[in-house]
């Protein structure tokens, strides 16, 4: 009997691990709190489009995309991503159309 309850706890806290390929419920959270931190400062930003923008953050690198309509527009969201509280790296593959 105690090892049936040793089996369940163990497999209960391994689904709340991360990996190289997936976050732990820790990591999710804390990345959820960068993306909505990002996306708030864009839409407070009167230079960049943030409806226009999508940020994906995953263990702390966050990856900025869309199309915007210049290259100032895409240097600002990535210098507002890369100075929020969290982010460890940013890719920023917005597209100047």
């Amino acid at each position: 009997m105690l090892l049936t309850g040793a089996v369940a706890v163990t497999s209960m806290t391994a689904g709340c691990a991360g990996g190289p390929t997936k976050a732990s419920t820790g990591e999710f959270i804390d990345d959820s709190v960068v993306t909505t931190r990002i996306k708030a400062a864009l839409v407070k930003d009167d230079t960049t489009p943030a409806h226009a923008i999508k940020v994906d953050t995953f263990k702390g690198t966050v990856q900025l995309s869309g199309f915007v309509d210049t290259a100032e527009q895409k240097r600002r969201a990535g210098e507002i991503a890369r100075g929020t509280d969290g982010v460890r790296e940013v890719i920023n593959n917005i597209t100047v159309k």
